[in-house]
């Protein structure tokens, strides 16, 4: 068992195909380079980094289908695919200049309601439409809120929580 996690986040994650020592680098590689061919208005780009390089690694491809009772909120079905959110180089630059650090997708929430995104110090961020959430400061932390409905801190506008 993975100390990361408790036995019922585990147990969530190996049903939907983690397990611990899980690689995917072939498949990271290539979706870091669909991604990062995503321009913005202004020439944002998302320029990958190695705290989302390992996520990806471990992480990547997993899709969690759940719904019901979460511990403060309704537990929501999430995809860890960076490709689903790679139209958001603008969204991204933006956030990471109120937080001071870079951020590269990581997924989606919902069905669409939300991206993911994780910054170069390995934090997780929910964006969606009433703001910007605090799921973690780590990726174990992030699945963690997210597979147990834990409420997450909301980032105030001076970029803390």
């Amino acid at each position: 068992m993975s100390e990361r996690f408790s036995p019922e986040v585990a147990q969530v994650l190996r049903d939907h195909g983690w397990f611990e020592g899980r690689r995917v680098e072939e498949p990271t590689s290539q979706a870091v380079q669909i991604v990062c061919g995503y321009v913005g208005r202004a020439g944002e780009r998302h320029q990958p980094f190695p705290a989302v390089v390992e996520a990806l690694n471990e992480f990547g491809g997993l899709y969690v289908t759940q719904d019901g009772p979460g511990r403060d909120l309704a537990r929501r079905p999430f995809a860890i695919d960076p490709t689903l959110a790679a139209a958001t180089p603008e969204t991204l630059a933006d956030f990471g200049r109120v937080i001071g650090a870079r951020l590269f997708p990581l997924g989606i929430e919902g069905d669409y309601q939300a991206i993911l995104a994780v910054d170069e110090h390995g934090r997780v961020f929910s964006l969606d439409h009433a703001g910007e959430w605090h799921l973690g400061d780590s990726v174990a932390e992030a699945l963690t809120t997210l597979v147990t409905g834990r409420q997450p801190a909301r980032v105030r506008d001076d970029g803390t929580w």
